[in-house]
């Protein structure tokens, strides 16, 4: 039994469709287009943290000073001094405390900058005779050095105490930030006394451990800078900003380490259906079978007489 039909005309078309099929494929595929888009995985932040009382965080911060944390201490207690629901024996505790960090870290301007800022609340405070002599030792010497210097802070007999104008740091923060991306930082600052002498920002990714610190770049009322783009990593990222004096006293802020600001940072979907590269092979075979069907469809369309001689 024999078969005769056009081969070598079925079998070029066929030769044709695939290499056309191939081409198309390379033309029209890319890792950009091929499948849907890489859907974003909104990280599940949750809300942002309550504020704690002051007394918590006071306690909270003198843990951290027990277990030797001085500078999570130090970042946890900057933010009950600018808390206007803070009283003045808060206030004298969160100062005493800063300053006992500051002495622990070898940070003696710093300390000392906090003891005369505790004096200024209470003239006649003094650490118990059961305190470390060396903290002992410390306070009595700044307390010699402030009254020597006039008790700068402190109102005259007589007088009342000098009107303040509050500082307030306005900042409003992003609510999302692709992950792997700076995250830019600006602001400004309500200053009328012209007291603030620079501004810290403080931040770190995910909620739990000490913050990074930097300065930012402060002008004219104005602050600005940028969290690195190693440091916005999912599933969120927590900052806040600090307005400081010349001798480095939290003045206000914006956030602080109890109820830092908060940016949620969405993950990308690791599916392997869902990525481009998945997609290729797809769209290969794809195009490659519509097209061979559309070519010899059309050649077995026009060419479909087949003699077959049977001979016994």
């Amino acid at each position: 039994m024999a078969f005769v039909s056009s081969a070598s005309r079925w079998r070029t078309s066929l030769l044709f469709a695939c290499a056309l099929g191939v081409a198309s494929t390379s033309t029209i595929v890319t890792p950009a287009e091929a499948g849907p888009r890489k859907p974003v995985r909104v990280a599940q932040a949750g809300p942002a943290p309550k504020r704690s009382s002051v007394s918590s965080v006071i306690q909270k911060g003198r843990d951290m000073y027990d277990d030797a944390r001085y500078e999570e201490s130090i970042q946890t207690l900057s933010g009950v001094v600018v808390r206007s629901d803070a009283t003045k024996e808060e206030r004298i505790e969160a100062y005493k405390l800063l300053a006992f960090n500051n002495i622990a870290l070898g940070k003696n301007e710093e300390a000392d900058a906090f003891a005369r800022a505790l004096f200024v609340l209470e003239e006649t405070f003094e650490l118990p005779k059961t305190e470390s002599p060396r903290f002992r030792d410390f306070f009595d010497k700044a307390k010699k050095q402030w009254e020597a210097d006039g008790k700068p802070g402190k109102a005259k007999e007589g007088e009342g105490a000098p009107e303040k104008t509050a500082v307030a740091v306005k900042h409003t923060p992003a609510a999302q930030i692709e992950s792997g991306t700076a995250l830019k930082i600006e602001g400004k600052i309500d200053d009328p006394d012209v007291v603030v002498e620079k501004v810290q920002l403080y931040y770190r990714s995910g909620a739990k451990g000490k913050f990074a610190q930097k300065s930012l770049a402060y002008s004219m009322g104005a602050f600005r800078g940028e969290i690195p783009a190693a440091s916005v990593t999912p599933p969120l990222l927590e900052y806040y900003v600090l307005a400081l004096d010349k001798a480095g006293l939290p003045l206000a802020g914006r956030g602080d380490a109890d109820t830092p600001l908060r940016v949620v940072v969405p993950e990308e979907s690791t599916s392997v259906v869902e990525s481009p590269w998945f997609w290729i092979p797809i769209g290969a075979v794809v195009v490659t079978g519509v097209v061979l069907g559309a070519v010899l469809g059309t050649q077995l369309g026009s060419e479909s007489t087949v003699r077959i001689n049977v001979t016994e």
